[in-house]
């Protein structure tokens, strides 16, 4: 089992009531609280790093016509106050392959053909992106634009010759990259596609006796799918299939949760700013940090809007933000109080060695 088919398969058992998107909102409860601990690591580490600034900027001006010596000065002080830089980027590092895990799952044929017209509250597909082709699927004809790509599914129904029974389930190498167009497409007209045998996980002696195949084929776009005969010549599997031209279309709900995910996103920069409010931040550092928190979301969701994400991963990384906003407020809380009982054993330890030594005799 591949890691896109668990996913899928961990999402169908979060899935109450038979909702996805519930089931993506679970996930992310299920994966933000599994970093909780990071969480509290980045938010002190963080802390640590603004009490530690003013020293740290006094080093930087000390050595700074010395960069070497500054940088083995700064590591030094690094490790005297066990303190690691690099700390506050781990949570980071560990979400980004779930991200990535989710967004190949929610555009694989297998979601797509399971669940992927599922819809929740406002959104009307979980597999949606801000503009797709709409296309019927198994009636076919192929639902194209000009500029199409193609992928086929992750197995193969092969007839091999001299055999009766065809081979169920033969894998597909690389389905994303296995179905390619021969010639020009042109919406309207058929379009002749081509799959190496290569691509076919079979023995060598296997591959020398195929004849033909079914194969399910996607288009990428549209998210059509269709069962195809493919013809065995030389060493590829052709097909000639009919199309038709689609039109694009504007999802408005997907729109929606890009706004979401920006609104969000800045509710999350300002839980953080919050947090650093009452520190000893250097001004500089401060106005570079306030730039960076509304440069963020821009950037991020004009990205969004350019890149097609499906609508359930804008669902992921809304409710990730809004678990975000959660998690800052109460470590937040948190720390506070850590420091409050440190300064109170400070102060209880000042008092007790002010006390005058009484003379036993």
């Amino acid at each position: 089992m591949d890691f896109t088919t668990l996913t899928i398969n961990v999402l169908k058992a979060l899935s109450l009531f038979g909702s996805y998107g519930i089931g993506i909102i679970l996930l992310t409860i299920l994966v933000r609280a599994a970093m909780w601990p990071l969480g509290v690591s980045q938010q002190r580490s963080m802390r640590t790093m603004q009490l530690l600034q003013p020293k740290m900027k006094a080093i930087q001006e000390r050595y700074k016509s010395d960069p070497q010596k500054m940088q083995q000065k700064m590591m030094e002080f690094y490790k005297e106050h066990k303190f690691n830089p690099m700390a506050g980027c781990f949570p980071l590092l560990i979400q980004m392959p779930i991200f990535i895990l989710l967004y190949s799952s929610l555009m694989s044929p297998q979601f797509i053909q399971m669940a992927g017209d599922s819809h929740f509250l406002f959104i009307n597909r979980l597999d949606a992106t801000l503009k797709t082709s709409a296309g019927v699927s198994h009636d076919g004809t192929l639902g194209v634009g000009k500029y199409d790509t193609f992928m086929s599914g992750k197995t193969a129904k092969v007839y091999l010759k001299g055999i009766d029974e065809p081979v169920e389930k033969v894998k597909i190498e690389k389905p994303n990259k296995s179905v390619e167009v021969q010639g020009e497409l042109k919406p309207g007209e058929n379009v002749d596609l081509k799959i190496s045998l290569d691509n076919l996980n079979m023995k060598f002696s296997e591959l020398d006796k195929i004849e033909k195949a079914e194969i399910d084929v996607m288009d990428v776009q549209s998210k059509e799918s269709e069962l195809i005969n493919f013809e065995r010549k030389g060493d590829l599997l052709v097909a000639s299939v009919p199309t038709k031209e689609v039109k694009t279309s504007f999802h408005y709900d997907v729109m929606l949760l890009i706004a979401l995910f920006a609104i969000t996103m800045i509710f999350s920069q300002k839980a953080m700013m919050a947090m650093n409010k009452n520190s000893n931040q250097d001004p500089a550092q401060a106005a570079m940090q306030k730039s960076m928190n509304t440069f963020m979301p821009i950037m991020l969701t004009f990205t969004f809007v350019i890149i097609p994400i499906p609508a359930g991963v804008l669902l992921y990384l809304i409710a990730s933000n809004c678990f975000q906003v959660a998690q800052t407020v109460i470590i937040n809380k948190q720390l506070e109080l850590e420091d409050a009982k440190k300064a109170e054993k400070i102060d209880d330890d000042v008092v007790e060695n002010a006390k005058p030594v009484q003379d036993k005799n």
